[in-house]
Order: C-alpha cells, then structure tokens, then sequence
C-alpha cells in the first residue's frame, strides 16, 4: 500500500512539472518583440577589449546639421567651470572735461604757501623794496625761474601803481590775470590723439612717452590710455620698456582694465621692435592711438638716449610720430629742467606730463619747463588714483594757486 501512495506522488509532481514548461514556452511566445532603438537615441556605454564594437565609417554630424522635429530647439551650448569664469568688467574712466576742476581742492592744499604768500605780500600798507624782494624770493622758491619771475615782479610794481588801492579780491584778480599770462593760454595743449585720415592711410595716431627712471612713466602712460579712453579713443599700448618685465606686466594690468591691447616682446629684446609692432598691431586694428611706453632712460648715459632716437625713428616707418611726452616729477624742481633739456635734444619733445605736482609746494616748475623747452604742459599728475591724471588748464591751474 506505501508503495502505491509513493508512485501516486511521484506521479502528480512529474505532471505539474511537464504542466509548467510547457506554459512557461507559450508564455515566452506569445511575449512581443523588444522594440528596436529610436533615432537619436544615446548610444549604448562604449566597451573594451574583444566586446569593442569596430568604429563607423559614417560620419558624424553636429547639432546644427541636424533637422529636428518641428517644436523641439538644439540644447544650450555648455561651458566648462573653466571657461565660465567671466573676465572682469571693464572700467568707465572719469571724463576728462573739468577733471583738473574736481582736483583743484587736492592741487591747492600743496600750492597754499606760494599763492597766499604773495597775496599776503601785495597786500601790505607799504610795498617797499624788501617787500618785492619778499615776493622775488617767493617766486624763486618755488620754482618759476629767475626770467619768468622778474617779468613777473616787474609787471606787477607797474599795475599796483596804477591801481592805488589794493583790496583783497582786486589784488587777488590782478595776481592770477598776471599768472595765467605768464603759464601762456595760446599753446596747443591737446593731445594729438585721433586717427588719421583716409588720404594718410588712415593709421593711427602715434605717442611717445619718454623719461628717466623713477618718475612715474609706465603708470603715466596707463593713465593716458584711460584718459583716451574716456575721449573715446581705441588704444593699443607698446610695452618698448623690455628691460623691467614688471613694466610689462604692469602696463598691460592697465591696458585690461579698460580694454587697450598690449603689444609686448620678450624680456631684454629690441626696443625699437616692440615699438615697430605695436604701431603695426595698432594700423591692423584700426586704433585710433598707439601709447609707447619706453624704458626709463638715464640722461646722463649717452648709449641708452641714443637708443630712444633709434626707437623714433624705427616708428617713423609707419609714418611720423604725433606726440613726444616728457614725463617730469614735479618734486625734483630745477633738476628736472636738466633732464628736459636733454632728452629734447634726442628726441623732438611736443609735451610735458608732471607727475607728483600735489606732493610739492613748487608749482612754478610748470612755467619754469615750458620757458625752458619752448613746449606746453599738456597733462598734470595730482595723485595716485587711476583717474587723477588731467589735462592741463592755466585758469583751473593759477585758482588753485591763489584760491577762490
């Protein structure tokens, strides 16, 4: 009887197993076919080794080959942690209309001994002899020159003469009719910064900027870039002083600020090369200026002044250079009317840019360099802000020397 029960068993499970393959082959048929990989579709993960699949010889094409269906746009570009960090936004320089107005109160502070001494002198009861040797001196001091300053003295014996009473605002009115006239107010004192036109080639306008070490020229020269920039002007700068690489460097920090080009060359090359290029990158661009900055050249040595001519004249191939800029610190006084005159006598100076004029009680130094050189003042350094170099007005200048 067990043997019976045993083989029943055996039995059922041999049947429910034939049941269940045979169910599970009609199931696996009737399943449809796995459906095939859409167009556009990612391809699968790439693989290695033998399961490498051979290269297509198709070839690819970009998004904007590619017709997409109506109502679906190309996904945005993206941009790599790299390339998303923006440049730093450009800088806006101040205008330069009236910018010597809005640094008059930062000249005066510095020029108050010179201009209140001599009013303080005129405006004495009895203007004796020792009185106007008072105010020779006083003139000496600070800095206007012996000639400028006996032309001085002696047209105002003769106008005090003739005024007889001398209150304080006529004193002050004929000082500064008598200073202007002195500083000069025919001189050209514009930039010769615009492009030339179509009959000459259309090449930019071309700027030397020249000068002995240690009074501010590469800082001077980024200045004028900004000064340019905001006439409106497209600058290229030449970094022509190869002998510091931190000039380099530091005129083309000022450069990107306000999106002036530098053309620099490697360090201890050719001057004159660096200076060639970047007039030719500035006629390439269509720049309106070109700023040359060049190396710190020490008056006494004959070799480095000859080489500045040579810089002159390797620019002069692309046609004649526009403005030659003497940069003079204020503060050397009488010792930079020596520099002056010999870098005039290299090269033909158009203007004087003086640095340092509110560290310094000698104002006079602006009449003394221009009777020296026979050429205008054109631009004046009041501080070390990027803005504080302004364009030079005898009126604005002589305010600030006697005040309001």
């Amino acid at each position: 009887m067990e043997y019976v029960i045993l083989a029943v068993a055996i039995a059922v499970v041999a049947i429910g197993a034939i049941t269940g393959f045979v169910v599970s082959g009609r199931r696996r048929k009737t399943l449809p076919p796995s459906p095939r990989t859409p167009v556009g579709a990612p391809p699968a993960e790439p693989q290695v080794g033998e399961e490498a699949e051979t290269p297509r010889d198709t070839p690819t094409r970009t998004i904007e080959e590619v017709d997409l269906p109506p109502g679906v746009t190309a996904p945005e570009e993206t941009v790599s942690p790299e390339a998303a960090v923006a440049a730093p936004p450009l800088e806006v320089p101040e205008p330069t209309a009236g910018r010597l107005v809005r640094l008059r109160a930062r000249l005066s502070r510095s020029q108050t001994s010179l201009g209140k001494g001599l009013l303080s002198l005129l405006a004495r009861e009895h203007l004796d002899e020792d009185t106007w040797e008072e105010i020779e001196d006083t003139l000496l001091t600070a800095d206007v020159g012996v000639t400028p300053t006996q032309e001085l003295v002696d047209r105002l014996r003769t106008r005090v003469k003739v005024l007889g009473t001398r209150t304080p605002d006529e004193l002050r009115g004929l000082l500064r009719e008598e200073l202007v006239a002195l500083i000069g107010t025919e001189a050209d004192r514009s930039l010769h910064s615009a492009r030339h036109s179509a009959a000459e080639a259309g090449r930019p306008s071309v700027v030397l900027v020249v000068g002995v070490n240690g009074v501010g020229k590469t800082t001077t020269t980024g200045k004028l870039a900004r000064v340019l920039v905001a006439d409106g002007r497209s600058v290229v700068l030449g970094a022509a002083d190869t002998f510091r690489a931190a000039a380099a460097d530091q005129l083309q920090t000022w450069g990107e600020r306000v999106g002036a080009r530098t053309v620099r060359g490697p360090e201890g090359g050719d001057p004159a090369s660096v200076a060639f290029d970047a007039v030719k990158e500035g006629i390439a661009e269509g720049a309106d200026t070109v700023l040359v900055d060049t190396a710190g050249r020490l008056h006494t040595k004959t070799g480095l002044m000859d080489e500045l001519g040579k810089v002159k004249r390797v620019v002069e191939k692309h046609g004649p250079v526009d403005e030659v800029l003497l940069v003079l610190d204020a503060t050397t006084g009488q010792n930079g009317l020596v520099q002056a005159r010999v870098f005039a006598e290299v090269v033909d100076i158009t203007g004087i840019v003086l640095t340092k004029l509110d560290g310094t009680a000698k104002g006079g130094i602006v009449i003394a360099v221009q009777r020296e050189l026979g050429v205008p003042v054109k631009l004046i350094g009041l501080g070390e802000g990027a803005d504080d170099l302004a364009p030079f007005e005898p009126g604005a200048f002589v305010d600030a020397l006697i005040g309001d």
